[in-house]
């Protein structure tokens, strides 16, 4: 019995590593917090980039890829944050929970806004102007940073733009008409991530 436990322990651990996208050499020591349940870690991820890294995440989803470049010089601690649950396959599976005709926004374990890993981000301010593929980390209003919800403007921010730091990470190089295209419901199939 306790050899049938150990290989169906095994058998799910081998089936987890294959659904994990491929790790780049610069990035193999990046490792996660603690994990204290499904997507659910006991605080922030540990550093392993640095500022003058250039990487890209490539989403994959049903409509086609959306590629990001990343900006670790303006906002390290969010960059070093999505990489680590990237390529750790924390978003494999997630939907982009929310549609709307200027944003989707992705990375909620509990597909409806209110989910996370267990902890926030610390706010990282920029001057870069948000606009159309902006990709910046969402909050509540009046909350903090959230620690793995995602979102990518399809349009301008409504109004004068944001009144808080929303941790603007990245812009969408390749692929809007393909965020255009995402509906509510619709799933990350994976995040890879390059180092170049």
């Amino acid at each position: 019995m306790a050899a049938l436990i150990a290989a169906v322990i095994g058998a799910g651990w081998l089936v987890q590593k294959a659904l994990e996208p491929p790790v780049p050499s610069a990035l193999a020591n990046c490792q996660t917090s603690t994990q204290i349940g499904p997507h659910q870690f006991v605080g922030p991820q540990p550093m392993c980039i640095t500022a003058r890294q250039t990487l890209y995440a490539t989403i994959a989803t049903a409509h086609g890829d959306v590629v990001i470049r990343l900006a670790p010089e303006v906002a390290p601690v969010t960059v070093n944050n999505f990489v680590v649950l990237a390529i750790h396959g924390y978003y494999n599976g997630l939907s982009f929970w929310k549609a709307e005709d200027w944003v989707v926004q992705a990375g909620d374990p509990l597909r409806n806004g209110r989910g996370g890993p267990g902890y926030n981000l610390p706010e990282e301010t920029t001057t870069t102007p948000w606009g159309e593929g902006a990709v910046g980390m969402a909050r509540v209003p009046g909350g903090p940073v959230n620690g793995s919800q995602f979102f990518i403007q399809k349009s301008g921010w409504p109004g004068s733009g944001p009144a808080v730091p929303y941790n603007r990470f990245g812009t969408v190089t390749e692929g809007m008409a393909n965020v255009g295209s995402i509906v509510a419901g619709d799933t990350i199939t994976s995040i890879t991530i390059k180092v170049s």
